[in-house]
């Protein structure tokens, strides 16, 4: 099922994938709570441009008499609301008389996104991303019932790309080498990647058979374009490493492994 625009006031911010109960607001009837709840096996949901994407909530549900099932889930920016993602179904396995685990399928369709909120003046669909919260209507057995506004937190996050070349190849011992890159992420007003700019990459190195390790950083210009140059003194391998932020997923370069003669 398809979920409008939710007008709701929310209070608190940032917390992780998995939160226990109980949760901040709910209301009911009886003892069945979700006792802990994991969204996407504890990591951010990330979305590029083209591919559908399903992810798990998993909740602990606990209640004297048994639990019967559940009855909704749903999920949406803890910030203004927004929840262009679909609620497949759940199914329940029973881990003991009073609890059972169960796990609801939700679903994130790129190309819907910029239309969800279309009729909205100002409306910008990456706005979707950041911190989302999660909804969930549970029943038991003896009809008691609980409808908690926050089981769980996560991040929502857009994808990102990240490119490596580093030249020239081979570089003579104690030449200049310059190693350059790009970085973008999705966009879903177009669902097409666009430089990302003005964000701080780490350049990083390693020896044949050794680790990376940060040697400087740089910081995408404009067209979210890399560049550093650094004096050749062994072979190995360059990358770029781009830790994320709050609505982007991070990313790491295939190294570029470059011979010193």
């Amino acid at each position: 099922m398809r979920r409008g625009i939710a007008a709701l006031a929310v209070v608190g911010a940032v917390g992780t994938a998995v939160v226990a109960a109980p949760a901040a607001h709910a209301e009911g009837r009886g003892d069945i709570r979700v006792v802990k709840t994991v969204v996407n096996g504890g990591g951010s949901v990330i979305v590029g441009v083209k591919n559908v994407k399903r992810f798990p909530v998993v909740m602990t549900i606990k209640d004297g008499s048994g639990v019967k099932g559940v009855a909704d889930v749903s999920a949406y920016n803890a910030t203004n609301g927004y929840g262009p993602v679909s609620y497949l179904g759940t199914s329940c396995r029973k881990s003991s008389s009073t609890t059972s685990v169960c796990t609801a399928t939700m679903e994130f369709d790129p190309s819907w996104i910029d239309s969800y909120g279309s009729a909205n003046e100002g409306w910008n669909a990456n706005s979707v991303a950041g911190t989302w919260q999660v909804n969930a209507t549970v029943q038991a057995n003896d009809k008691d019932y609980w409808i908690s506004d926050r089981i769980a937190t996560f991040r929502m996050k857009r994808a990102a790309t990240l490119t490596t070349d580093a030249a020239p190849e081979p570089v003579r011992k104690g030449g200049t080498l310059t190693v350059t890159g790009k970085l973008s992420r999705a966009n879903w007003t177009d669902l097409k990647y666009h430089a990302f700019t003005k964000q701080v990459v780490k350049l990083q190195y390693k020896k044949p058979g050794g680790s990376y390790h940060t040697v400087r950083t740089a910081t995408t210009d404009s067209k979210g374009h890399l560049r550093a140059t650094v004096k050749a003194s062994a072979s190995g391998s360059w990358r770029w490493a781009f830790l994320g932020t709050e609505t982007t997923m991070k990313v790491v370069s295939a190294g570029d492994a470059v011979s010193v003669k």
